[in-house]
């Protein structure tokens, strides 16, 4: 910079002073000569002017380099200033570039955050969108909830009615006076009055009201739940006219669920040996019951509505749980002849809730023993002794249960199907007396020649004693998914001694042997399951089930508590003995030895007394072996969204039911056609 500024000033400085140089010799040179030619030839006043006019010109020049020494010095201060404006500049320069570097790496500081703000302001633009969305999702809930509320709040809980009503109707080819529901174990036998007889009911009984009750508290949920219909039964309930059936209760329980999903519940329910679902519940909805119009579904589903208080606990992919639940022993036998009587329920007592109505009484007389008494003529004679033996059937009988049932089960859901395992195990007891035979009263007095007095004969306890028996079995069930959310298969059985009561059909679960006894019966329930839903609105299903009931024959030709009597009718030996020895008689279930000879034969009229009507042939007594039915049919829904769902159905049920052979191997087959409809509307 310095010698940009300072060339051209010494550059003119060199040209004027060549300038003066030359012009200064050029001057000089004839001076030089005129003070020669002066000194030779005396000075004159030309010379003289020159020299004055030389002055002058050196006087000039002389001021014009001062003004240039002046203007150099100027020159020369401005070119410090510009030196020192360019270090300055140069400096500012510099400080300009790191202040330019700094900025650029604050700006490059600035563009993340800057970047990031973008990102942030995005972010929030999308929050806000959502927002905006769940606020308006939340908006039509709210609106939702106050136009069309799935639940009602009641101070610090919430109530969820719920429920359907309907009208069902059903056809069976052979009368079983069932009404919607179906007997299984009471399908007529071939030759029977009914069977001879269709039958067709309409009704609207299994209507259903429900209502769950839920509470929330810091460590979990409180539930109440009620459940109940109409196919129930009273003394008054009639098909006359009113159609008058009373509500009776189908689920009734309280539970208490903890945040961890631990369950504690206790009522009416289902058994724990029905299959849920998914996990463990007491819900009715988590309950994996078949969906057929039928209320007692299908022959080989394990089933009861009974009370239980049971524990359980779910975790992310498997369940357990124990129970207690209420028993109840279906108990049946063949007690032909002279099998002991034994006690271990009865109808309900007339003092407490349990239904005391006897349905009917048969009676029959027999000579059992024989009195020692004189004739008009002083002789020692045989007078017989009757027992009257009076068989009554209750409307309902209870057993005296020593010990709930309890039940143990495990789920697992493992992402493909659902699978179980439960175990039941059960208590009875009885008091056996030997020396009696069935439900009986005595009449008739006689005189004791021994004693003079004359005595009724009484009942006797003698040798009582009380019998204690475990029953129980084990069970297991699978459904698995084969096409997602549109066909289901499922398989499922339990088996074991004394669980008849479990299956759909309520075969029996003890008999009796000769001495009076409780033996074991055991039990096979078992069943399949298709279920398919092509379209949102239609369900199709296809189920094979069938209950069994062994065979336990005790059948004998006499039994051990009663002897064979000594000579009496000639007034020797030892007085009170049988008549004669027990004849072969058929004792237990399924016993070889049951007179069928009824079950083949064509008219078998169920006349009985003075009655006129309304008993079926009674003469085939072939005790249940088994009951299988297969049934199909669909559900479709005419109408499902916000202001309910009305659907219809329609089932058809071909059953089977099979006794027992007995004597000359002869058993007894029932056949069944059902078809049944449904029309229902459902709370939303």
């Amino acid at each position: 910079m310095r010698f940009r500024f300072s060339a051209p000033v010494v550059a003119a400085l060199a040209v004027g002073l060549a300038a003066s140089y030359g012009q200064t010799n050029a001057t000089k040179t004839p001076v030089k000569r005129s003070a020669a030619r002066k000194a030779k030839t005396s000075s004159s006043p030309a010379i003289e002017e020159q020299l004055q006019a030389l002055r002058h010109q050196l006087e000039s020049q002389a001021s014009q380099i001062d003004s240039l020494k002046t203007g150099m010095a100027a020159k020369d201060e401005q070119l410090k200033k510009a030196e020192q404006s360019a270090a300055d500049a140069q400096a500012a320069a510099a400080r300009a570039e790191a202040a330019v570097s700094a900025l650029q790496q604050t700006a490059g500081g600035d563009a993340a955050a800057v970047g990031s703000l973008q990102n942030a302001v995005a972010s929030l633009k999308v929050d806000q969108t959502t927002l905006a969305a769940t606020v308006s999702d939340e908006t039509a809930k709210a609106k939702k909830a106050i136009d069309s509320p799935t639940t009602l709040h009641y101070k610090g809980v919430t109530l969820a009615p719920g429920g359907f009503v309907e009208g069902d109707t059903v056809y069976r080819s052979h009368a079983t006076g069932s009404d919607i529901p179906t007997g299984f174990s009471s399908i007529p036998y071939e030759h029977a009055d009914a069977y001879a007889l269709s039958e067709f009911f309409g009704t609207g009984r299994a209507s259903r009201i429900t209502l769950m009750v839920e509470g929330k508290v810091n460590w979990g949920t409180l539930r109440g739940y009620y459940e109940g219909d109409f196919i129930g039964a009273a003394t008054t309930s009639n098909e006359g006219q009113s159609n008058s059936y009373v509500l009776r209760q189908r689920l009734v329980y309280a539970q208490a669920e903890t945040n961890s999903h631990w369950s504690f519940t206790g009522g009416q329910m289902w058994t724990l040996a029905t299959e849920d679902k998914k996990g463990i519940s007491a819900a009715a909805a988590d309950i994996a019951v078949p969906m057929t119009a039928d209320p007692n579904y299908v022959p080989g589903f394990a089933w009861t509505r009974q009370y239980g208080f049971r524990v359980a606990k779910n975790f992310n992919k498997a369940a357990v749980a124990v129970a207690i639940e209420n028993p109840q022993i279906n108990y049946a036998a063949s007690l032909a002849g002279n099998t002991p009587y034994a006690v271990m329920g009865s109808a309900g007592s007339a003092g407490g809730a349990f239904n005391s109505g006897v349905g009917s009484c048969t009676s029959s007389t027999a000579i059992v023993n024989y009195a020692n008494e004189k004739d008009s003529g002083g002789y020692n004679v045989a007078v017989p002794v009757y027992k009257t033996l009076s068989s009554c059937a209750n409307l309902a009988n209870v057993s005296f249960n020593q010990a709930p049932d309890v039940l143990v089960k495990a789920t697992f859901d493992p992402g493909f199907g659902h699978y179980e395992l439960f175990g039941i195990a059960r208590f009875a007891h009885e008091t056996v007396y030997p020396g009696e035979t069935t439900n009986r009263y005595l009449y008739g007095t006689y005189t004791d020649i021994s004693t003079g007095s004359t005595v009724a004969p009484a009942l006797s306890a003698s040798g009582s004693f009380t019998n204690s028996i475990k029953l129980g079995g084990v069970g297991a069930s699978m459904r698995i998914p084969v096409v997602k959310n549109k066909l289901t298969f499922g398989a499922k059985a339990l088996y074991g001694p004394g669980v008849g009561r479990y299956g759909a059909s309520g075969l029996s679960d003890l008999t009796t042997n000769a001495q009076g006894k409780f033996e074991p019966i055991h039990n096979l329930s078992g069943m399949l399951t298709a279920e398919a839903t092509p379209t949102p609105r239609l369900l199709l299903f296809l189920y094979y089930g069938g209950d069994y009931a062994s065979r336990a024959d005790f059948g004998s030709s006499a039994t051990t508590s009663l002897a064979t009597p000594t000579a009496a009718q000639d007034g020797s030996g030892v007085w009170g003995g049988h008549w004669a020895a027990p004849t072969a008689s058929a004792v237990g279930y399924g016993s070889r030895l049951q007179n069928n000879a009824a079950c083949n034969v064509t008219a078998n009229p169920g006349y009985n007394g003075s009655s006129t009507g309304y008993y079926s042939g009674a003469s085939c007594g072939a005790q249940t072996r088994n009951v299988q039915e297969i049934t199909g049919g669909y559900w479709y829904d005419i109408y499902k969204g916000n202001a309910g769902r009305l659907r219809q159905g329609l089932q058809y049920g071909y059953a089977v039911r099979e006794g027992w052979s007995g004597l000359n191997g002869i058993g007894a087959k029932g056949i069944e056609n059902m078809v049944f409809t449904s029309f229902r509307y459902y709370l939303p």
